[in-house]
């Protein structure tokens, strides 16, 4: 949707934001399975189009360079992933994993486990 007016087109994308955030809709059905960074670069691409952002304003949105955007929308491999998850985020949306076991989807203390394992490793 294109609105002829700026402030129009931020009250669309902060109601889209809104919905996706306290998931009136579900629309799992639409959310497209990514399988390689370029997969990953084309849908953050349609998604920062359709909201009607350039690369520069999701950039500043999410915090990283317009270089950074560039190279994840054209499938760079060795993006860093902090930076795709502002990115995500500054789109409103969310990285969610399946097929994973259900230990992967524990709070607090699967995280913990995990960082005292990792300490383990490290010494």
């Amino acid at each position: 949707m294109n609105f002829p007016i700026g402030k129009y087109r931020f009250l669309f994308c902060m109601l889209c934001f809104i919905i996706s955030r306290t998931g009136i809709f579900k629309l799992d059905h639409l959310m497209p399975t990514i399988h390689t960074t370029d997969q990953l670069g084309t849908a953050l691409r349609i998604a920062r189009k359709q909201l009607g952002l350039t690369q520069p304003q999701l950039a500043l949105a999410a915090g990283v360079g317009t270089r950074f955007i560039v190279d994840l929308e054209s499938g760079k491999p060795t993006v860093r992933l902090e930076h795709v998850l502002r990115v995500i985020d500054a789109l409103g949306g969310e990285l969610q994993l399946g097929g994973l076991p259900e230990a992967a989807h524990e709070d607090g203390a699967g995280q913990a486990a995990a960082a005292t394992e990792g300490a383990d490793h490290d010494a």
